[in-house]
């Protein structure tokens, strides 16, 4: 990026746990072997990220539903412990298009609520659930105030929102499906023809991208969830990533927040 003298690279994690099921059927909290999929990222994903993270001496970003702090207290303060940034991910995980628009209010802010209350202050940044917005969300977001947006796949850099015709001080953070575990991993043995990709495959289009970015001085967002990256194979490409990139002269890995305040006064 021309405004900055290294090169962005954000390790985000979207710790949905069990929402990931129950937001789409709410029956599905009498299903525990299919939650304990989403249990497996609090269980056991989540401290082996920790764990990566520490030995590589990087600050990452977790996007974290309202629902998942309830359940995951403790979690959720390790993570911040370690100097780890929360952002928003709705409360239920509910998909925004089924929702009215005090269906919308009410999910960010008893989200906002519960990140403020284990984070000692609200989150600047937001993801949506599924990938998606209303009509309504952009108004939201500036009505609560959200510095940053990760979620649009329209551009590969930092950029400011045009919001009703204007240029808002909302930073987009833009990633893409390619930067994301869950097309490559995410498996339902109840939707056919779904599959995981070999983990070689996807560390070498990781790769390649990183490569691609960093040649054009853009940034990467990489979005992942402890439920699908912490399996150990998986672990294993992320760390050879994390490598792969720390073979470059200047690369600067960075927490969401800490990119914006660095690029805000130049969008």
């Amino acid at each position: 990026m021309k405004t900055m003298r290294k090169f962005p690279v954000m390790l985000t994690f979207d710790i949905d746990a069990e929402t990931l099921w129950t937001a789409r059927d709410p029956k599905m909290e009498n299903y525990p072997v299919a939650l304990s999929q989403g249990v497996y990222g609090t269980k056991i994903g989540v401290d082996r990220i920790l764990k990566l993270l520490s030995r590589y001496g990087i600050a990452a970003t977790f996007f974290v539903p309202g629902k998942t702090i309830e359940r995951n207290q403790n979690l959720i303060k390790k993570v911040i412990d370690q100097g780890h940034e929360i952002s928003h991910h709705s409360y239920s995980h509910k998909w925004l298009e089924t929702l009215s628009i005090d269906e919308e209010r009410e999910e960010l802010g008893k989200g906002l609520d519960l990140i403020e209350n284990i984070y000692g202050r609200k989150p600047r940044g937001y993801r949506s659930p599924a990938g998606e917005f209303t009509p309504h969300t952009f108004d939201l977001l500036l009505e609560y105030g959200f510095e940053y947006s990760s979620n649009f796949f329209d551009d590969e850099e930092p950029y400011k929102h045009i919001i009703n015709g204007e240029k808002s001080e909302l930073i987009e953070l833009p990633f893409a499906w390619a930067l994301d575990d869950a097309p490559f991993f995410l498996y339902s043995n109840r939707l056919p023809g779904r599959f995981m990709a070999a983990p070689s495959a996807v560390l070498e289009t990781w790769k390649i991208e990183f490569n691609g970015l960093y040649a054009e001085d853009k940034c990467m967002v990489l979005a992942m969830h402890p439920q699908i990256i912490g399996r150990p194979s998986r672990m294993y490409i992320l760390e050879s990533l994390i490598q792969h990139i720390m073979g470059k002269p200047n690369v600067w890995f960075a927490r969401c927040d800490q990119v914006i305040d660095a690029v805000k006064d130049h969008l």
